[in-house]
């Protein structure tokens, strides 16, 4: 673990993904903080506060590690939402959503507890039909959390 990524009072998850350790504390808790912060903002449609989230976290880790891609990723699903629910733009979509599904290539499918496997479908099902955008929820732990203050403030304080 590196020290810059711990955060002890991020909390523990529902089940036992990818990223939680045998010791009862997260790998990165820092990354563990911008996923639920970032989720949830993308749950609420504030799809720019939710790829910031993501971003600020993706400069801790080197290129080539899982944590980099998943974050990468979620960078880019994040955006592609923003392309599509604002500006309409449905073949930045697809270009935004074939280079998550890249940058998701091996990474678990219950990495730091989201449900990937579900965002690998419906980005897939995107490219043919971004429609399906309407209504998705990213689900973490089983759910699909909704933004709460705290999530506002912490995209709020990474400007």
């Amino acid at each position: 673990m590196d020290d810059h990524t711990r955060d002890p009072s991020v909390e523990p998850p529902r089940g036992n993904p990818t990223g939680w350790r045998d010791d009862d504390q997260w790998e990165h808790a820092t990354l563990r903080r911008a996923v639920v912060h970032g989720v949830r903002l993308y749950n609420a449609g504030e799809f720019h506060d939710s790829h910031d989230c993501f971003e600020d976290e993706w400069y801790n880790y080197g290129r080539g590690t899982t944590e980099s891609r998943f974050l990468h990723g979620m960078v880019q699903v994040a955006a592609g939402a923003h392309k599509h629910f604002d500006f309409g733009d449905d073949a930045g979509v697809r270009s935004l959503f074939t280079t998550a599904l890249d940058y998701f290539a091996g990474v678990p499918n219950d990495f730091y507890g989201t449900d990937l496997l579900d965002v690998r479908t419906v980005l897939t099902n995107a490219l043919d039909e971004p429609s399906v955008l309407e209504g998705w929820t990213i689900r973490l732990d089983g759910e699909s959390p909704e933004a709460r203050p705290a999530d506002v403030a912490y995209a709020a304080a990474l400007e």
